[in-house]
């Protein structure tokens, strides 16, 4: 069967990828790729953030986990490598507790000894598993502004454009949720722990080491519908740099007590919100697979979500 998967973020091409080893013949086509997507900004790390539906956002999650920890441990090219996280939340027992293998209650070293939930999650590095998953392609991404889903050629046309769905799906429930990260020097930093806390009104902040750099954020701030528009019809991908928003979260990385290196670069996203992702056939169109809306949680939902994308696939042949 011939597949055109419209979008070439991490859910777009973990989607042809899947596809393409369930035996189909599938051609990507995006606007954007590589590092002019949202999913290149990403801290890229296994956590279920601000995604629904809660029952379907555990499942997808867990298998995401499953799949990242394999790559993590089978394909180093890949850029995927498990962390040590400890997410600090004060819920006796938050919803997507059930998504994490293992998991335990523990109190923290860092300062104030908050308590922690302590797992382990795989993240990945955008530079490095966005690459590797193109390569896995048997046709090369085709660059192409995409104007209507109907007139994409392909025995099944998957859509998973992120925040264009607000255009090609004329969904306006897609928002945009920018994120700014700040890229330093690792410094003194573990690398092998991530550390966020999203407790009660705090501003969200995590950090998150890569091989050579650490990711410390962020912000989830949903933009006017005017400016998710702009993004969705290809004008600017993120709003600018909110220099008082970097300061923030240089502040917080002192208050816990990280000591990263210089400040290499401030990075802003443009997630694709949505309260639930929308995973399914469109009921006008039973040719076209709707697959967007993952939010903040494309990398930890992508592989779950491609599977099912399989499977809904293959009950229409």
């Amino acid at each position: 069967m011939k597949i055109t998967v419209v979008g070439a973020g991490v859910v777009g091409l973990t989607c042809a990828v899947e596809l393409q080893a369930a035996g189909h013949d599938v051609t990507v086509v995006a606007a954007r790729t590589g590092e002019a997507t949202t999913s290149a900004v990403a801290a890229a790390i296994w956590f279920p953030y601000r995604a629904g539906p809660p029952a379907a956002v555990r499942r997808w999650a867990r298998r995401s986990h499953a799949r990242l920890s394999t790559l993590a441990a089978t394909a180093p090219d890949a850029g995927v490598e498990l962390l040590t996280c400890l997410e600090l939340d004060d819920d006796p027992r938050p919803w997507w507790l059930d998504a994490v293998p293992a998991v335990e209650r523990v109190a923290t070293d860092l300062p104030g000894r908050p308590t922690a939930w302590r797992f382990t999650a795989p993240r990945a590095e955008p530079a490095r598993l966005l690459p590797w998953l193109t390569a896995r392609l048997a046709h090369p991404v085709t660059i192409a502004r995409v104007e209507r889903l109907a007139d994409v050629p392909g025995d099944v046309v998957v859509h998973c454009a992120g925040l264009g769905a607000r255009r090609l799906a004329a969904d306006p429930a897609v928002v945009g949720v920018a994120g700014q990260v700040v890229v330093a020097a690792p410094g003194a930093i573990d690398r092998g722990l991530a550390i966020a806390d999203d407790r009660g009104d705090r501003p969200l902040f995590y950090a998150i080491p890569r091989r050579d750099e650490v990711i410390l954020g962020g912000s989830a701030i949903e933009v006017a519908d005017e400016v998710a528009d702009e993004a969705a019809a290809g004008g600017a991908a993120a709003p600018p740099v909110d220099d008082a928003l970097t300061a923030r979260i240089l502040a917080d990385a002192a208050r816990f007590g990280l000591t990263h290196g210089d400040v290499r670069a401030v990075r802003v996203g443009l997630r694709p919100g949505r309260a639930e992702v929308r995973l399914a056939r469109d009921l006008h169109d039973p040719r076209i697979v709707h697959c967007y809306g993952h939010g903040g949680a494309g990398f930890t939902l992508a592989w779950g979500c491609a599977e099912d994308v399989v499977g809904l696939v293959r009950t229409s042949t």
